[in-house]
């Protein structure tokens, strides 16, 4: 099977599995509006080390592309170093954090296009950043090609090593009694790279650190959607029951015990077509 099949198939079984477990509850047609507010930070805060690192790659002179730029936590910090950068993100609530973050902050470079990549008409520029989207995107090839046309100078993507909810993964199995499959994320990505005859880079990044819950109430909200736990239900008595003993506090937050913390890769290329 090639990589880019293999990656397509991984996400089709992974949704449907997720809309049986959904059951008659209908997809949220802005799958980030709960969550959007938390995608809100400081454009000038220090000791980021993914924003340190992606500003290594940005001069003052160049011109940027942030593809599914969400709330703004990597446009911001980027847009107040570049000439220029144009906001792809498909998501009215995040786009909406965008916006008002760059107001807040003084940032008049930044463009918003509220669109799917797929169907963005944006002209090339000099850097493209696509950070954390590529997960479910089921013609991966096309997408990476797309990226890869709009950039005079490089690539760079940002992945996990690990599927984005894998942390989740042992009480998926606990409440919902079967292993849950699992997204595309890095070590898949290299290879549909290679099937593409892209010539990357993968720099991993330290660990980073889960958000964590404020209280057990907290936990069983947010894990509750995050496992399509309907209220009332058998597997939300489950989940109850069970947290508990799957949770432990470190620095005042309460942690899944035993989780693996998800490692960022930085997969950077130069573009694969004449400048």
């Amino acid at each position: 099977m090639l990589a880019t099949e293999r990656w397509r198939q991984m996400i089709d079984v992974e949704h449907a599995q997720s809309d049986e477990m959904r059951g008659a509850v209908p997809a949220p047609t802005d799958h980030w509006r709960p969550y959007a507010a938390n995608f809100r930070a400081d454009p000038r805060r220090t000791g980021d080390d993914l924003v340190d690192l992606l500003l290594e790659y940005i001069s003052p002179d160049q011109t940027v592309l942030d593809v599914g730029a969400g709330g703004g936590r990597l446009a911001l910090p980027i847009a107040l170093k570049c000439r220029s950068l144009v906001a792809v993100e498909p998501s009215e609530s995040m786009a909406d954090v965008l916006t008002q973050q760059a107001q807040e902050s003084g940032i008049e470079i930044v463009s918003v296009v509220q669109e799917e990549w797929q169907d963005a008409q944006v002209d090339p520029v000099d850097i493209v950043l696509c950070a954390h989207v590529i997960y479910t995107i089921r013609d991966i090839g096309g997408f990476l090609k797309k990226l890869d046309a709009h950039a005079k100078k490089s690539v760079l993507l940002v992945v996990y090593n690990a599927p984005p909810q894998s942390q989740i993964y042992g009480i998926w199995q606990e409440v919902h009694g079967k292993e849950r499959l699992p997204l595309p994320s890095l070590p898949e990505l290299k290879e549909v790279l290679e099937e593409l005859g892209i010539n990357h880079q993968v720099d991993l990044m330290p660990p980073q650190s889960p958000r964590g819950f404020d209280n057990l109430e907290d936990a069983i909200s947010q894990l509750s959607r995050r496992l399509y736990v309907a209220e009332g239900s058998a597997q939300a008595h489950r989940l109850e029951q069970v947290l508990p003993g799957l949770l432990t506090e470190e620095e005042g937050a309460l942690h899944i015990r035993d989780s693996q913390p998800l490692r960022p890769a930085l997969v950077s290329w130069q573009p694969n077509h004449p400048a």
